[in-house]
Formats: C-alpha cells, structure tokens, sequence
C-alpha cells in the first residue's frame, strides 16, 4: 500500500512538472511538448496553429516545427527565472527575435547576461542586429506570462496582453507617462522599444508599465 502510495504520488509530480498550467518557468531540462504548448499559447489558435515553433535546448533555441504564415512562436526568457510566451510576426521574427535567440544562444555557452546586453546594444548600433522596420504585433496573450518586475525586484504574473514594435518611442512621444489611458512603453527610447496594451478583461488596467522589462 505505501509503495501504491508512493508511486501515485510521483505520477501525479510528474504529470503537474509537465502542465503547462502549473509552471512559471522553463530551461533546457523542459520538455519540448509543454514549451510548445506554452509558445503556442502566446496568440490566438489562428495564428499559432501555422506558426513556425521554436523550443529552449542545451545549445539555445532550436526550430520544432516550420509553419506558414510568417509568425514565430516560442518562451523567451528576459531572465534565466522569468518565462514569457510570445509569437512574433515576421517583420519582427526577420529582425529584433534574432537578438533575442541570439542572448539564449550565448546563455548557453556560461555568459553572463551583463556581457550579452552590452553586445546585443552595440549589436544594434552596428547593424548586426535590426530593430523593426515597419509597424507589427507581437502576441503574449497567454496566461503563463511570468516577468521581472524591477519594482518589487521579484518575478511576478502579468496579464495577456499585445506589443507593438516602436523603435526608440518614449513616453513623450504618447504625451504622457503610462497610465490614464495612455498604452505602456517597455525598453523606452531602445531599438527594442514596445507599446504595451492589454486588452479588457485580460487584466487590471492599473498594471505598471515598470512590471513588464524588456532590456
């Protein structure tokens, strides 16, 4: 009986690890299923049932499925304990993506974040990354969306919501910092600029824009 126990127990261990449901985080060790399950989560079925997948290895982000429609869906992680799903149109798969497989891939090889922050902004500066060079969307409606919030310095659960490629936009450019109805601004004044906005019933409209970091 103890050993029946035991063994419910461990499956049942195994079965929650492996819901995409009850994580707030994922590395290497993740199995591909649920990190595709989590990517695909990002944008409407509509969207992500042709996008081309990519899921988190021990050498960076490696392609799991090619799809159709332009779009790239996959968890990135601004840091190693955040995890956030997102799909990418191809404006912005062709461009700011690159940097962000690019952090991963260099992740993996033991740098620090530091240094691969320091490359990818003179990366930009010299052309060998792009920021976006037309307007787009990136999807991160899902439920699993945990982000840095430098505020409280802890990682924390963040509505689904849309981002809007704005390179180099400031909060001066909306009139106004966020709030009272004007959109969030993540990595203000950065090729990697975004216009946050939440659409209703995804989340309190008094969410800070400080909860949400992009480097």
């Amino acid at each position: 009986m103890k050993r029946f126990l035991l063994l419910l127990v461990a499956g049942t261990a195994l079965c929650a690890a492996q819901n995409p449901a009850s994580i707030d985080h994922v590395d290497a060790s993740t199995p591909p299923e649920v990190q595709i399950q989590l990517a695909l989560s990002a944008a409407p079925p509509a969207v992500s049932q042709h996008a081309t997948v990519y899921v988190l290895s021990r050498t960076g982000y490696v392609k799991a499925r090619e799809g159709n429609n332009g779009f790239t869906c996959l968890v990135e992680r601004e840091y190693p304990t955040s995890m956030e799903p997102e799909c990418f149109d191809r404006e912005t798969s062709n461009t700011t993506l690159r940097a962000r497989m690019y952090l991963e891939a260099e992740r993996a090889k033991g740098r620090s974040d530091e240094q691969i922050q320091k490359e990818i902004e003179a990366g930009y500066k010299s052309g060998r990354f792009k920021a976006s060079r037309k307007p787009g969307i990136i999807y991160m409606l899902s439920d699993s969306n945990y982000v840095f919030d430098p505020s409280q310095k802890k990682i924390i659960h963040f509505p689904g919501h849309l981002m809007f490629p704005a390179p180099y936009i400031t909060a001066k450019d909306l009139g106004s910092e966020a709030g009272n109805g004007v959109p969030y601004i993540v990595a203000p004044g950065t090729a990697q600029a975004l216009i946050i906005v939440v659409p209703a019933g995804h989340g309190s409209s008094n969410t800070s824009s400080q909860e949400h970091k992009h480097d």
